[in-house]
């Protein structure tokens, strides 16, 4: 048997590990950057694996972190492999040259999914694609939802985030050996991803860790407290159980995940409501991660790429039919997005006044999407011109009704349009210039931080991915964003209970 039939051998800092040769690719899966997270260490920070002898397999993804399944109107359109296994705090390495005198840049993947979903065998995250355009790719699972998000008052908040961390500091010391160059570290991630990256590069903890980072989809926030404790004690409260991590820890997990789904099923960010995400803990994240990035108080010299789609909320309403019932509820609808994005009536009046050919969904869609998304990578590519590039996935999936929606860009980031699961976002036959385009955009800013287009500046440059060559547009946005100068008026604070209990009438019928 020769060296490449054997598969490429690389030493870890904890032990040794075989992965596989796929079409001149060196692939290694399921390697462990901490220990499992299970028995005494639940609900506690990570720490270091336990170091093994001889050569451990690597040929196969590890377990993915204990996750509720997506509900049925949205699985259609999103691919969640489960994975069985404690050992689930691993990552992925693609590389061209597993050896220490290749010094390539490195991508390193989070994966999104509101915290609480997804996982690193997704197949669109096939980074096979970077590693054959010279830039190695490492993908990362952590701990999701209430293991890894609660807030508890007898366990460190962010577990997840922290998990995200020491497999920053796994890629730092090893990817030497992978061939990769620790000094040219692209951060990058989706939608719950991306909120992580702006949490980690904001961190002091993880500086000199991240050269360059991309945000897809979700902009860097801490979450209010009392959001995340809601979740928990709304658990609890169906649980029967005190809202502490060692009651929490006693619960068969099954029945945990059961109560997770439950009590998270009408938050989104359009509706908004309890959800887990990453809180400020004096530690790890010791401040407002925007605020401290626009202040300039962290990640000094890290290029930025952020970037959202067209048409975000379509996939946050069009499952499960929530699209046409916004557009009914009209006023109602209007009111709670006003109340979600502490808005008055100017801005709905404003964005009506923009387009007027829009439904009702789509103003409140785009005001939420704007509130959330769009002004604060505004905000933040202005307290950082010149080393800041925007962009804005335009193509509209062929599937009815999906427009270009939230994650539809991540087959063409990954160039994975050609996997099945791609398919179940953006149709059939994807156009494949577009992914080559959108690609090769990302190549070059783990490269070299220089996507292809001009940096921002005054005059608010953003590539515009769609069909055909993509271009860029000056402050294709700055009309809507322009409305939210206005001191608000706002509506009344019912208006949000009143959208989610006919949400919930609708779901239920």
């Amino acid at each position: 048997m020769t060296a490449e039939q054997a598969g490429p051998v690389v030493r870890t800092p904890h032990g040794a590990v075989r992965g596989r040769y796929e079409r001149g690719i060196a692939v290694f899966r399921g390697i462990p950057y901490a220990a499992p997270p299970f028995g005494p260490r639940r609900f506690r920070p990570p720490e270091p694996p336990a170091p093994w002898d001889g050569v451990r397999d690597a040929g196969a993804f590890g377990p993915t972190a204990p996750k509720p399944p997506y509900s049925e109107a949205f699985a259609q359109y999103l691919s969640d492999p489960v994975i069985p296994g404690e050992d689930c705090l691993n990552l992925n390495v693609w590389t061209p040259d597993p050896s220490p005198h290749a010094r390539l840049p490195v991508l390193v993947w989070l994966h999104g999914g509101a915290l609480t979903r997804g996982s690193s065998a997704v197949p669109v995250y096939d980074g096979s694609t970077f590693a054959r355009d010279g830039v190695i790719c490492v993908s990362v699972n952590y701990r999701l939802g209430v293991e890894g998000y609660g807030l508890f008052p007898d366990a460190p908040p962010n577990a997840g985030l922290r998990d995200q961390l020491a497999a920053l500091r796994w890629v730092h010391e090893a990817i030497t050996a992978f061939g990769g160059d620790p000094d040219n570290v692209t951060l990058c991630g989706q939608s719950a991803g991306a909120i992580s990256v702006g949490a980690l590069i904001a961190a002091p903890q993880a500086q000199g860790l991240v050269r360059r980072a991309i945000l897809q989809s979700g902009p860097p926030e801490a979450s209010e407290r009392d959001k995340v404790r809601r979740m928990v004690r709304r658990m609890a409260t169906r649980l029967r159980i005190p809202a502490t991590a060692a009651a929490f820890a006693a619960v068969d997990r099954e029945l945990l995940l059961r109560t997770q789904a439950e009590v998270g099923r009408l938050s989104s960010p359009v509706l908004g409501g309890p959800a887990f995400g990453i809180v400020i803990d004096g530690d790890l994240v010791p401040r407002d991660p925007l605020q401290a990035l626009i202040d300039g108080d962290a990640a000094p010299g890290i290029d930025l790429l952020m970037g959202w789609t067209r048409d975000e909320y379509r996939l946050w309403l069009v499952p499960g039919g929530l699209l046409d019932h916004v557009d009914r509820l009209g006023p109602v609808a209007l009111a709670g997005a006003m109340a979600r994005c502490h808005a008055g009536h100017e801005v709905p009046r404003g964005y009506r006044a923009l387009h007027p050919d829009a439904g009702t969904a789509e103003i409140a869609g785009q005001m939420v999407t704007d509130h959330i998304l769009r002004i604060p990578f505004h905000r933040l590519a202005d307290a950082r011109p010149g080393t800041s590039h925007l962009y804005e996935f335009a193509w509209p999936s062929r599937l009815p009704d999906l427009g270009a929606c939230h994650a539809l860009e991540l087959g063409f980031v990954f160039d994975s349009g050609d996997v099945p699961e791609s398919a179940k976002l953006a149709g059939e036959g994807p156009p494949e210039d577009l992914a080559t385009e959108m690609h090769g955009s990302w190549v070059r800013f783990a490269r070299t931080g220089d996507p292809g287009w001009q940096p921002w500046d005054t005059t608010h440059p953003v590539r515009v991915f769609d069909t055909g060559r993509p271009q860029t547009t000056h402050g294709p946005r700055d009309p809507e964003l322009a409305l939210w100068t206005t001191p608000p008026t706002l509506p009344a604070p019912t208006a949000v209970r009143r959208l989610r209990r006919s949400v919930t009438t609708t779901r239920h019928h």
